[in-house]
């Protein structure tokens, strides 16, 4: 599912993804800046641990190595703290980024806020910082398969120029 302009929301297909910083599980400040020059899967979740939570995860973790083969960085946002974050990422052997948003803003900006947890959200950001799609529905046991393969299928494609 991508965003259409006339949708409310705070985020649009072609504008320049925001940058951030927040606190990994390793306690260390990441910023999306960080990994300019990459593609990146920007992936909100509710909470760790949960059945959801898990299963999209463990989705990334299972097929991470292709991700990782076609230059696209993987990051995971949700309200828990870093070390709630890292216990579970430790417990389910994810190999890519977990960050805190415990204040909530940064899933405000991307329009993921939710009250008491942020809504399940995805953003492929290409290359050059500007925001490709934007997934709202997510099929939780096809999710991580279905946006490799729209960004490998973006990759063959001719650039648009936004």
């Amino acid at each position: 599912y991508i965003a259409k302009a006339n949708e409310k929301n705070f985020l649009l297909i072609g504008m320049d993804a925001p940058d951030f910083s927040l606190f990994s599980t390793e306690d260390k400040m990441v910023s999306l800046s960080d990994f300019r020059g990459e593609n990146i899967v920007l992936y909100f979740f509710p909470k760790s641990d949960t059945p959801g939570w898990k299963k999209q995860a463990c989705g990334f973790r299972d097929i991470y190595d292709q991700y990782k083969n076609n230059n696209i960085v993987v990051i995971g946002v949700s309200y828990d703290s870093p070390s709630s974050l890292l216990k579970f990422k430790n417990k389910h052997k994810l190999p890519f980024y977990l960050l805190s948003d415990k204040d909530k803003i940064v899933s405000k900006l991307y329009g993921a806020n939710g009250f008491f947890f942020p809504k399940r959200m995805t953003f492929y950001i290409g290359e050059n910082g500007k925001i490709y799609n934007i997934y709202k529905k997510i099929n939780l046991n096809t999710h991580a398969t279905e946006i490799l393969n729209s960004i490998i299928d973006n990759k063959k494609k001719p650039k648009k120029s936004y």
